[in-house]
């Protein structure tokens, strides 16, 4: 059966009884007069039941104009007794009674003495700022502080849209203070901001700012990240851009906005020059304006024109029920069983959901949906069917309201009125205080740490467990909580030791204490636990209880197990990496010495040069080489395989030694290439490499030289140097058939040639043909006289050498003699 209950002090926004009472009302029994238009056609009828109707509407407006009334001047009177309790350094109760009483001594009603010193308090001179309000309180056609906000409250609340409700902030609160523009954002799933409503910019900036995208830094957005006010002096000390900066030239302050604890956007304050110094005062009022904001968005959408009304047969009623000052939304029966199943069709304005979820997530579905908690005997959902059953209104005073949200209770206490209108519902309720808030936070908290609390009072071994607890041990809720002195049972048995210092310290030295351990459950399942816990003495000092909180590490643990394997495993491999390295660099140097004293075949000298990379893992593939040949000819060869690490090393000494054997058959350079490129396609693992080869005729004092992609000789004679002339040759390795070009060039008395890798002119700011360039100019800059010039020759190109891909080098010079 529903109850009707007066209203604690201080609820009377109910809407007074009437015939059709939507909020509280007393509804009288259904009469043959309340027919529907479809029932009877008698004109008098029909005309009595739409003047009745109208009759009806015509009273519910001036009853929520009465309403509205009284809630502002409710306020008023908050406001007052918090002045008040700032003044008198006392309790708000205490703060209230000193209001009545000096109401009755005074001869006036508590309402008018409330309104008097709010209005002495909005003309305090809190600081400089505020010493135009001062002036223009003293002006008895400017009404205070309190009085501006209400009337921006009421602008807005009755605007159609977020423009609206910029324009009255602007207007009536913002304007008295210089503000000279005003922008309501919305903030977004995705982390972009909309701009929802705006005053005091103009079309074209309102349009370039209607999205802004998520990673933009605005003075908005640092309002939200940081949940806090965000206020910069001059635009040069903002450094960020930010709507209107360039039409208003000024500082700007942005305050972020929401319900329930839940940031819903930012009001943005736009100035001329600085905005006045903040105060508590005026910190105040941008706060209630924010909350103004908050109210707004709560209603706005992108996907519906500004001020689309609701249509259907809900207009009405939503129209209502929007203008109220409390939470309230509107039932509708979507069936004709009994009882019917009921949906949550609109909400007003100042609707905030106690469990913190979004209007939006909560208008269309189902009072069971949303609040399955409700079904509970003596719940919201028994007053709701008695009442749309009965007619008559419920009132509860002190309604327990509970609702389940990612598996976390949370409950909270209101005043709850239940009436209904035609069809329809509508259900309002006022939160008692801010308990609710802070349970919400402190369960979600305990939730996402998997934090488990508990409570033992060691007097009647009671122990209390939260739903989080039952969880961690895996238990169902209904099983008895385990006691501590049973602890080292679930543990670990080489945890014990750990378990049992813990309670020694905690029940033996009556310590604050913690430790971690492996707790083993009944369902087989291991959880790495840690446990915080501290005594609780009664007041003659005795132990008389023990409270904690048990923890969920067990990702914790395993990710820490994890990177300690990938720690050894990355170790290992570093090992492993730098003796492929050191091994490499040992064949290279048996095979190639870094620096090898000059050779003289006939009449020509050889020496070769071999720099290394400098960093290990960069060892390449260059080689070299130069040799007497049975014909009686000099085979001079420089080479590079492509990639670095043992396996080009190893394709190094392979491409090598069979040069070598090929060299043998008497056969030419571009013979010798030709068979080498089979050699690295079809007997080697995916190598590739350049090569130049040639062949020095003593006698005749003539080298044949071909090229397979290598970079081409260069010739110094006589004090000129120069690249020899580009033969056709295609990388070795690529095709298994390839056919290469051959040149020759008859070398003087004093001639040299270097032949070369690309380690020596490689640079990554410049082109080839500019690094070739630079070699020739070293070359003709080298020391050309003395016993020793040809190697101060290769070891000038070394020293001054622009590259930097810190790549192997490998030279070898000949000199004519």
């Amino acid at each position: 059966m529903h109850q009707s209950r007066e209203p604690h002090p201080g609820q009377e926004l109910s809407i007074p009884p009437g015939p059709t009472g939507l909020i509280g009302a007393q509804r009288p029994a259904a009469g043959p007069a309340d027919a529907a238009p479809d029932g009877p056609t008698d004109g008098a009828v029909v005309n009595g039941a739409l003047g009745r109707l109208a009759g009806t509407v015509d009273r519910l407006r001036r009853q929520l104009d009465e309403a509205q009334a009284h809630a502002a001047g409710r306020s008023v009177v908050e406001m007052a007794v918090g002045v008040l309790v700032e003044r008198l350094r006392c309790g708000p109760t205490e703060a209230a009674k000193q209001l009545q009483l000096l109401a009755e001594q005074a001869g006036s009603t508590p309402l008018e003495l409330a309104a008097g010193l709010v209005n002495q308090a909005a003309a305090d001179k809190i600081s400089e700022a505020a010493q135009e309000f001062v002036a223009r309180a003293a002006d008895p056609g400017d009404p205070g502080v309190g009085v501006r906000l209400r009337n921006t409250e009421a602008d807005a609340l009755s605007g159609t849209d977020a423009a609206a409700a910029a324009r009255a902030m602007l207007e009536h609160a913002l304007r008295p203070l210089g503000a000279v523009a005003v922008a309501i954002w919305a903030a977004r799933p995705d982390l972009s901001l909309a701009l929802a409503g705006s005053a005091g910019f103009t079309d074209a900036e309102a349009r370039r700012w209607r999205h802004v995208p998520p990673g933009v830094v605005t003075a908005a957005r640092r309002a939200l990240d940081e949940r806090a006010t965000v206020e910069y002096r001059t635009p040069a000390e903002a450094a960020v851009p930010s709507i209107g900066r360039y039409e208003t030239g000024g500082g700007r302050i942005a305050v972020p906005a929401g319900v329930g604890g839940r940031l819903t956007g930012v009001l943005e304050v736009c100035w001329p020059g600085e905005p006045p110094e903040r105060s508590q005062s005026l910190q105040r009022q941008f706060e209630a304006l924010a909350g103004l904001c908050a109210a707004t968005l709560e209603t706005w959408s992108e996907d519906v024109p500004d001020g689309a009304p609701v249509s259907g047969p809900l207009d009405e009623l939503a129209r209502l029920v929007d203008g109220l000052l409390d939470p309230c939304m509107v039932l509708e029966p979507v069936d004709d069983a009994f009882p019917p199943q009921f949906v949550i069709r609109h909400a007003n304005p100042a609707f905030v959901d106690f469990a913190g979820r979004p209007t939006a997530a909560l208008v269309g579905s189902p009072l069971l949906e949303a609040y399955p908690l409700a079904a509970r005997v003596g719940g919201l959902l028994g007053a709701v069917e008695d009442v749309h059953a009965t007619g008559e209104p419920f009132r509860d005073p002190r309604m327990g309201l509970a609702a389940l949200v990612d598996g976390v209770l949370l409950t909270a206490d209101a005043y709850v009125s239940v009436s209904r209108h035609g069809d329809h519902v509508a259900v309002l309720w006022r939160l008692a205080d801010s308990t609710p808030k802070i349970a919400r936070l402190l369960h979600h908290a305990q939730r996402l740490g998997r934090i488990g609390g508990f409570e033992e009072d060691l007097g009647s071994r009671q122990v209390v467990w939260n739903d989080t607890l039952f969880e961690l041990y895996g238990l169902p809720a209904t099983a008895r909580p385990i006691a501590l002195d049973q602890l080292a049972e679930h543990a670990h048995p080489d945890d014990r030791d750990a378990v049992d210092r813990f309670l020694r310290t905690l029940l033996h030295h009556r310590r604050p204490a913690s430790t971690a351990f492996r707790l083993q459950r009944a369902d087989g399942v291991t959880r790495h636990i840690r446990v915080v816990a501290e005594p609780v003495h009664d007041p003659s000092e005795r132990l008389s209880a023990v409270r904690g909180a048990y923890q969920d590490i067990s990702a914790q643990h395993w990710t820490e197990v994890a990177l300690a394997a990938t720690r050894d495993q990355l170790a290992q491999t570093e090992q492993q990496a730098a003796e492929r390295h050191r091994l490499v660099r040992q064949l290279q140097h048996a095979i190639m010495p870094p620096s090898a004293g000059p050779l003289a075949l006939d009449n020509l000298d050889v020496a070769v040069r071999y720099r290394p990379a400098e960093k290990d893992h960069l060892v390449g593939g260059d080689w070299y080489d130069a040799l007497p040949l049975p014909s009686g000819q000099v085979l001079v060869c420089v080479g590079d395989v492509a990639g670095h690490g043992i396996e080009a090393a190893t394709g190094m000494v392979a491409l090598r030694n069979a040069l070598r054997g090929l060299a043998a058959t008497g056969a030419g350079p571009a013979q010798l290439l030709a068979w080498l490129n089979s050699v690295t396609h079809h007997l080697t693992d995916n190598v590739t490499a350049t090569a130049v080869c040639g062949l020095y005729d003593p006698g005749r004092r003539l080298l044949r030289w071909a090229r397979a992609g290598h970079l081409p000789p260069v010739l110094l004679r006589g004090g000129s140097a120069e690249c020899l002339p580009q033969v056709d040759g295609i990388l070795l390795g690529v095709i298994g058939q390839a056919d290469y070009q051959e040149s020759e060039v008859e070398l003087r008395p004093g001639d040299r040639i270097v032949m070369y890798t690309d380690g020596l002119i490689e640079r990554r700011d410049q082109g080839l043909q500019a690094s070739l360039a630079n070699l020739v100019s070293l070359s003709e800059a080298a020391p050309r006289a003395g016993a020793t010039a040809l190697e101060a020759h290769l070891d000038h190109l070394l020293r001054f050498s622009g590259a930097d891909t810190d790549d192997d080098t490998c030279l070898v010079g000949i000199e004519v003699r």
